[in-house]
């Protein structure tokens, strides 16, 4: 009975791999057709902008000599560990909390290979509003975001059921 619970979980894993592979792929044909630092405007306020993030989010840290790369490939590897037990083996996951995890875990594992690999995570989507430019970020990214606020507003509403 516990193995078919798992295996039923597990079947979100799929998710989490779907978003390693498109993450992948848009990065190679970002890398592939883009030149490092040029825009190809796609729409008013929407670029294609191919950049290398040393750093973290926002290219926190970026500039710190090499020591962020381990240091942030270490922190994506704890998490996604906890992710993976989180998804498999948490107590009375709800189904948006297993979209969410999968999403944060594809993500992270899309910009830790990138991190392993490069030394540093690709980007190339950049969105910006007169002189105010966003940091340019990639679809690992977008995923994490989207998994972080589905689980923010899954908390809030199991939080207002709960009472």
């Amino acid at each position: 009975m516990a193995l078919e619970f798992q295996q039923k979980r597990a079947i979100w894993l799929i998710l989490a791999v779907t978003v390693i592979a498109l993450d992948y792929i848009s990065k190679q044909v970002a890398s592939t057709v883009l030149v490092y630092g040029q825009s190809v405007e796609v729409m008013p306020m929407f670029n294609w902008t191919l950049l290398h993030n040393y750093g973290a989010a926002f290219s926190f840290l970026s500039d710190q000599g090499g020591w962020q790369r381990w240091f942030f490939a270490g922190i994506a590897f704890v998490v996604s560990t906890g992710l993976i037990g989180w998804l498999l083996f948490g107590k009375q996951v709800s189904q948006w909390e297993k979209v969410a995890i999968a999403l944060v875990l594809g993500g992270a594992l899309g910009n830790l290979y990138d991190r392993m690999v490069y030394g540093y995570v690709i980007d190339f989507i950049h969105v910006y509003y007169d002189v105010y430019h966003f940091p340019a970020f990639n679809l690992a990214d977008t995923a994490i975001s989207i998994g972080a606020a589905i689980l923010v507003i899954d908390s809030l509403f199991m939080a207002r059921r709960s009472e």
